[in-house]
């Protein structure tokens, strides 16, 4: 089986969750009851394979079994940035974690309690993350001369050591899976394809999970083959029989993860891209306007374009132009027409669009750009993630070339900052360019869907009359100009990258008007400070020692560490650890400057060489301290408790 993106797996997966729901054991038909179970906290899963072997769509079945179960649960899919790699190396090694728990999970784990390693490549990739005891299932068919070869190995893996200090389970998945669907008729090839659903069904068995949901969801997906429908759900049953019947439960282990205390709601896995298109879609529909969606395809962000190329029946348009000048210049031209522009892109992407957004702020029109982060510079890494746009963001256009600038700081966090990214575009008149990564873009987490009622109303408001009309006249509270689409009566006018002079717009290049101009449009942007909640401590006091500082991504491993600090039972109240999370980048909260001076130290952990401790640091707070990361892959929680409790030392 072929990966697919996340999405596919989860698609239109609703949860009425009534508090804490069920487990989901297999019921009567099953002999889950009569299977010891250790009960655990938490677990975390990785599945890894080749980029052929399916191991998108296993973890994302496997998500959608454990959210049913009523577990919290955090993704985390690691793509190959290679194409078509060659079959059983490193190169082309796909991956998907899922921390689970009966608690909160706020990452997507961070070392691996099981592994389950199609081939030897698979493993070589992984096996560092695997913690100490950790469980390894291999497939030992894969494990042949030709590809340990390709997988870098002198010597197998199994025999000379390499293993020692974990638990490993073999077994010859791929043998196994053939000998359970001969009786169909598929071929070799069709037969090994289905292996990925005979290692779920496996886990399947060791955690107790419902199998009733992914048979259904097969026999969907393959509708078109129905050979290879029943191919894969034979394979998985074999696996979970495989389970129950080898009298391997001493080996393996079978678990139980109660379910988790989560408030009571209607649920969906989202991925941050779904969620990115749901707020757009939801901010178009507040603010009363089309949604014109212009974008170019580049990993990790062609996701936005997909989600939103399928709701066309909800009138929104999307255009996939020829570059990536062609897509934002679209995105001004709609915008210009009295619909919402959004383009997205990812670092390389939005370089090229950066002459066009300095045209955007000159004409002063709404705008939002999704720039989905990824290891740079140039081509970098193009599935890892990674923070370092945030010079770009703020800075990266030639003149003073002010906009605004948000970060989302988890996939079902995408919703609500699309949301407010609109709102600022359309009240301030302004380009916004929202900030995820490739982890928020592509990692998944349940969301609770939200009542329409409840949603925030900014509804547009046109300029329709002629007599007071001047294209750069201003809202004396906002500074932004007036927005009239092309066609309203009596208001012909036009707008350029060529200054203007201010109120009438006509072009000017007196040095007085443009020194004006210049601040009207640093201090519309600075103004939104204003318009936006003063910034809050998410947890811990509001002055203290030490405040950890983060932005976008980072916001579930601080989190979880700052807590895991806090709980310890040698920490002293007055040695409370803070959490200070930034939505809003650029301009930064207004009160951020006291709040961050009432600390005697800050730690600002972000996956970059350092941007936003520099931001923090030219607003003249001292004792900003960086904690930089930029291997492509999210910060560990034991990352951060280790920062911390250096960071508290040092104070004391």
């Amino acid at each position: 089986m072929m990966d697919g993106a996340m999405n596919q797996t989860a698609e239109n997966q609703t949860v009425d969750r009534p508090g804490s729901a069920p487990g989901g054991g297999e019921g009567p038909a099953g002999s889950q009851a009569l299977v010891s179970r250790q009960e655990l906290e938490s677990a975390v899963v990785r599945f890894a394979g080749d980029s052929g072997d399916g191991m998108q769509i296993t973890g994302g079945q496997f998500t959608l079994s454990t959210a049913l179960s009523g577990n919290d649960l955090a993704t985390f899919p690691d793509f190959p940035a290679e194409i078509r790699a060659p079959v059983g190396t490193t190169f082309g090694v796909s991956a998907f974690q899922i921390n689970f728990g009966a608690r909160v999970i706020k990452t997507s784990g961070d070392r691996l309690d099981i592994l389950v390693a199609m081939n030897p490549a698979a493993l070589k990739v992984n096996l560092a993350d695997v913690q100490p005891g950790g469980l390894i299932l291999l497939d030992s068919g894969a494990f042949n001369a030709r590809n340990l070869t390709k997988a870098g190995y002198e010597e197998d893996p199994r025999t000379d050591g390499s293993l020692q200090g974990f638990r490993v389970f073999q077994a010859d998945m791929s043998q196994l899976t053939l000998d359970a669907v001969k009786e169909l008729g598929l071929s070799k090839k069709e037969g090994l394809r289905c292996k990925n659903m005979w290692a779920l069904g496996l886990v399947y068995w060791m955690f107790g999970r419902d199998r009733a949901p992914t048979h259904a969801w097969l026999k969907q997906k393959f509708q078109a083959q129905p050979l290879i429908a029943m191919g894969t759900v034979t394979a998985l049953d074999a696996g979970h029989a495989f389970g129950e019947t080898a009298e391997v439960g001493a080996e393996l282990g079978a678990f139980s993860v109660p379910p988790a205390a989560i408030p009571p709601g209607l649920y969906r896995n989202v991925t941050g891209q779904e969620a990115m298109a749901l707020g757009l879609v939801a901010g178009a529909e507040s603010a009363q306007l089309q949604l014109t969606f212009c974008s170019y395809p580049i990993t990790p962000a062609s996701g936005l374009l997909h989600a939103l190329a399928g709701m066309h029946d909800m009138g929104i348009v999307t255009f996939q132009a020829e570059d990536e000048i062609a897509a934002v210049s679209a995105a001004i031209g709609a915008s210009y027409g009295g619909a919402l522009g959004v383009t997205s892109s990812s670092g390389p992407g939005v370089a090229l669009k950066t002459e066009a957004l300095g045209l955007a702020v000159a004409a002063e029109l709404p705008l939002v750009v999704v720039n989905s982060q990824r290891a740079g510079p140039s081509t970098g890494m193009p599935t890892k993630t990674e923070q370092s746009d945030l010079f770009q963001s703020v800075y990266g256009r030639n003149g003073d070339t002010p906009l605004a600038v948000l970060a989302a700081r988890s996939p079902a966090d995408c919703f609500e900052v699309a949301m407010e990214a609109v709102r600022i575009a359309v009240k301030y008149m302004t380009p916004v360019i929202l900030l995820s990564d490739g982890y928020v873009a592509n990692a998944a987490e349940p969301w609770c869907l939200p009542e329409v009622a409840d949603l925030p109303r900014f509804p547009t408001r046109f300029h329709r009359d002629p007599e007071t009309f001047q294209p750069f006249a201003r809202d004396p509270e906002t500074l932004a100009r007036p927005w009239a689409p092309p066609g309203t009566p009596g208001l012909m006018h036009r707008i350029g990258g060529i200054e203007r002079a201010e109120g009438s717009g006509n072009i000017s290049y007196d040095p007085q008007n443009h020194q004006r101009m210049t601040d009207l449009r640093a201090a519309k942007i600075d103004g939104i400070a204003h318009d936006v909640p003063a910034q809050a401590v998410e947890a811990g006091p509001e002055t203290g020692r030490l405040a950890v500082v983060g932005w976008g991504s980072t916001f579930g491993p601080i989190s979880r560490a700052v807590d895991n600090i806090n709980q310890a039972g040698d920490i002293a109240a007055e040695s409370q650890v803070s959490h200070i999370h930034l939505r809003h980048i650029w301009p930064l909260p207004r009160n951020i400057d006291g709040l961050l001076s009432g600390f005697d130290r800050v730690l600002v952990p972000e996956m970059n060489h350092g941007q936003l401790v520099q931001l923090l640091r030219g607003r003249g707070l001292a004792n900003v301290e960086g904690l930089s990361k930029v291997t492509g892959k999210p910060f560990m929680i034991s990352e951060l408790e280790a920062a911390i409790q250096e960071q508290l030392e040092t104070t004391s």
